[in-house]
């Protein structure tokens, strides 16, 4: 029964701020119970609250017996379970009460159904059982969806019950979507290994797919070590375009000017003076770039009919670049930048691979939400 009281737990902490008075108004005797609750835990002696739980209490008990009665006493496929969430509820009440002095003072004796209980979770989980058998009977993957559901609230209120293990295994396999996920080829030209891109794709897909999902990622390989019974799609990543190092240099000469620099000194009528004049220098600045980019291809097809059912293309582009310069004449015609800039020396591009994952960085950041948008059909 532990889990049971987990919500009873959580209802407590989000209505702790509040009486229960409006709740109680709108005619949601159980919600306003439970908040009134949850206020008298922080505030034993809180008036309003009190007041709220000892008009709503009985209110709610009587509505969620009579729920329980009208379920049972009608032709739904899910009576049984209808009635044991208002027997439930009435027990919620009875432990949060229990667990607050101050709703004790206003309730000494909250009501439980706990010898109930029991009972009606055979009878339940006999009905949500037929229900999922009826399910999965009609051999679509929503319909196994609805299956497993029933089967995993069947062996919630009886582990084990029948043979509910194993349809919860057939109903969970039948229900999801088995994708066989081709790793990123590298154009042989060249030396570059694409592990670490292919790993992080890979990571992702296993993290976001896991085995409580509907879908499920496989390389070859993988697929092929646990003999993989079904394949219903093949997602294929490739490089429609790849390029890495394209080199481009260019210069940009210029003639730049200082007036008033002082060039030298004279002597007039007998005194010296200095002399000024403009200068001049001819600067020539280079700029090497280095472009790396790829454009890759989300294929996803049909296993069993090879019908293309999404296609996107992501590009990546990385850009690095350095500059530097020379001049020819009068340094002092240059700026303090232009004297920096010419001090500087070609330096060397990063080196193929670490290019090749910097432009792949903006296509998985393209292609992850493409995954997932595309599979949220199908989870």
């Amino acid at each position: 029964m532990r889990n049971l009281y987990i919500p009873v737990l959580v209802i407590l902490i989000l209505s702790a701020c509040s009486s229960g008075k409006k709740a109680y108004e709108r005619g949601n005797y159980y919600e306003a119970v439970m908040q009134a609750i949850g206020r008298l835990r922080q505030n034993p002696d809180h008036k309003k609250s009190m007041e709220t739980l000892r008009g709503s209490y009985p209110l709610a008990v009587d509505w969620l017996e009579t729920d329980a009665k009208n379920q049972i006493a009608s032709n739904s496929n899910t009576k049984w379970k209808g009635a044991l969430v208002s027997y439930e509820r009435i027990n919620n009440m009875y432990e949060a009460i229990r667990q607050s002095p101050g709703a004790l003072k206003v309730i000494p004796n909250p009501k439980n159904y706990y010898n109930e209980i029991a009972p009606l979770k055979e009878k339940a989980a006999e009905e949500l059982y037929n229900a999922g058998i009826d399910a999965l009977m009609k051999g679509t993957r929503e319909d196994a969806k609805r299956a497993f559901y029933n089967f995993s609230e069947v062996n919630a209120y009886v582990p084990g019950f029948k043979d509910v293990v194993e349809y919860l295994e057939k109903s969970k396999f039948e229900a999801t979507t088995f994708v066989i996920l081709e790793q990123v080829a590298i154009p042989t030209r060249y030396n570059l290994s694409g592990g670490f891109f292919q790993d992080k794709i890979e990571e992702y897909v296993n993290r976001n797919y896991p085995d409580q999902g509907f879908v499920k990622f496989y390389t070859p390989q993988a697929a092929q070590n646990v003999q993989l019974p079904r394949v219903d799609q093949i997602m294929r990543l490739q490089f429609d375009d790849f390029s890495v190092g394209n080199t481009t240099v260019r210069e940009k000469e210029e003639t730049v000017k200082k007036d008033s620099v002082k060039v030298g000194e004279a002597k007039v009528d007998g005194k010296t003076i200095p002399v000024y004049n403009t200068v001049t220098a001819k600067l020539i600045t280079v700029r090497k770039e280095v472009v790396s980019e790829g454009l890759l291809s989300m294929i996803v097809v049909d296993a069993k009919t090879n019908g293309v059912l999404t296609h996107r293309k992501f590009p990546g582009r990385y850009e690095w670049f350095t500059t530097w310069g020379r001049f020819n004449g009068d340094e002092r015609a240059l700026s303090q930048a232009q004297v920096d800039l010419c001090k500087r020396r070609e330096i060397q591009p990063p080196d193929p691979q670490a290019m090749f994952l910097a432009f792949a960085a903006p296509i998985y950041d393209q292609l992850t939400p493409a995954i997932r948008s595309f599979y949220q059909q199908f989870n």
